[in-house]
């Protein structure tokens, strides 16, 4: 398997030349060269399999130059019951007849982004014992990713993680959980701005190709390749359980904001998996349900990003959106160069009257909107109906996931994370606090450490720079 850049530059590299960065030389995404395709029958024999084995035997189709014998145990490192606290990994639990939540919310941050990141923390290590390098971390986060990805480096060795954030526009315990950390190796830095500063931020040091070679920087966010195809398995791994025959089709709702989590379903649909529906669920930053809807892809500026209960989607710009019109203007590098271009000049690029636009629904994709209203009238419908308590970012997904939902085919909607991480929307919603898993009761109470910089580029490396050479 070869990868190549979404803007057409560069010359195609393997996984492990990929691994450890984030853009690519021409300020494109990493995407194989192709989807590899299921065999007949194939679905048959991955059903049968553990977690673990259908990570393995997916993964090394897109990782075919790391050592089997070195996959197999990082995989089987990365995901045990210890960690994810059910052998399942990412159980599936009935919601009502036909709908159904993939849990993915077992890990060690309580949030789906560790399904990835324990095998990535476990793959760059690995990657850089082999010729004992360093490498510096530098990533954003609107609350989840930058949890994931501290939980699953800390201790690493040879790693360092500056993990961007907004200045106090993540929920309490998502705070809590990266600033209480006191790790060496680890080093949160909270931007004054939102999201799409701190993502521009990380972009703009991915570009500067001589600061990254430099300072050994790479990427966690998911514009790391290996972080979305890892999700790719969880697809899988859903439809199997919600499947009884390789005949039957389901339908994913993906609450989304920077689109990696739904692109890793567009992957696992491109490989085959009978995936029926791709349901893009946004919160009231909708640059993406505007897209599906209209053609029209329109960012918003950091003012008009607006600060929601559902703030890990709060983003205008996202990242991974460029791998699928990469795949819907077919895989035009030059034409996506354009695209990104005319977004970076004037904020918008326009597919609505294209043949492009016309090819949405080949892909699967049809998308919508819920606001504070609708997450929390469905918190409360599903409590009432079924007793289970659900965060904000799911029951966006749920909203929009049952307003498209097909009678014939079965739902599963992603669970984003646990209800704890957003307790004060929780008790709005029930009169009631969500359940603190065990260990983080006091949490919220314990020091922190961070340090405050303006969304500058410039103060960002210096920050780099600094703790770098101590």
């Amino acid at each position: 398997m070869r990868y190549v850049s979404t803007r057409g530059g560069g010359k195609p590299a393997g996984f492990s030349d990929i691994l450890l960065g984030g853009l690519m030389e021409d300020g494109g995404l990493a995407v194989p060269e192709r989807y590899p395709q299921l065999r007949a029958g194939q679905l048959g024999q991955l059903r049968k399999l553990s977690y673990r084995d259908l990570a393995l035997e997916i993964l090394r189709l897109y990782a075919g130059d790391v050592p089997f014998s070195d996959l197999k145990r990082i995989v089987e490192q990365s995901y045990t019951s210890a960690i994810f606290r059910s052998e399942d990994i990412t159980p599936l639990r009935r919601l009502e007849a036909g709908v159904y939540v993939l849990g993915l919310s077992n890990g060690p941050t309580l949030a789906f982004k560790d399904v990835a990141m324990q095998l990535l923390g476990n793959l760059f290590e690995n990657a850089l014992a082999k010729n004992g390098a360093q490498l510096n971390i530098v990533g954003a986060t609107s609350g989840d990713t930058g949890s994931a990805a501290e939980y699953a480096m800390r201790g690493k060795r040879g790693i360092r993680v500056f993990m961007l954030s907004p200045h106090e526009k993540m929920s309490p315990f998502q705070t809590a959980q990266m600033f209480s950390l006191q790790d060496p190796n680890i080093f949160n830095i909270a931007i004054r701005g939102v999201f799409d500063d701190c993502q521009d931020i990380v972009k703009s040091i991915s570009n500067d190709l001589d600061f990254k070679a430099r300072y050994k920087v790479g990427t966690v966010n998911s514009i790391n390749w290996a972080r979305v195809v890892a999700q790719v398995v969880y697809y899988f791994k859903g439809y199997f359980a919600a499947t009884t025959s390789d005949d039957q089709q389901v339908s994913f709702a993906v609450p989304s904001g920077n689109f990696g989590n739904v692109c890793a379903g567009h992957i696992a649909r491109s490989m085959g998996l009978p995936i029926k529906r791709l349901i893009v669920a946004t919160n009231e930053n909708d640059v993406l349900d505007e897209f599906f809807r209209t053609g029209i892809y329109r960012v918003r500026p950091s003012d008009k990003v607006h600060q929601t209960s559902s703030p890990s989607m709060d983003i205008s710009k996202a990242s991974n959106f460029e791998r699928f019109i990469y795949d819907l203007i077919g895989r035009d590098g030059n034409e996506v160069k354009r695209l990104w271009q005319q977004v970076e000049s004037d904020g918008v690029f326009d597919l609505s009257n294209t043949p492009h636009f016309a090819r949405i629904a080949d892909f699967g994709f049809v998308s919508g909107r819920s606001t504070h209203a609708d997450r929390i009238e469905t918190i409360r419908r599903v409590y009432r109906e079924r007793g289970q308590i659900i965060d904000t970012h799911t029951a966006d997904g749920i909203k929009v996931g049952l307003e498209n939902r097909e009678e014939s085919v079965p739902l599963i909607c992603l669970e984003t994370a646990l209800p704890v991480k957003f307790g004060a929307t929780i008790e709005e919603a029930l009169g009631r606090a969500p359940d603190v898993p065990v260990g983080l009761e006091n949490l919220e109470q314990l020091p922190q450490r961070f340090e405050v910089l303006d969304a500058d580029v410039g103060a960002v490396k210096q920050f780099i720079e600094t703790n770098c050479r101590n």
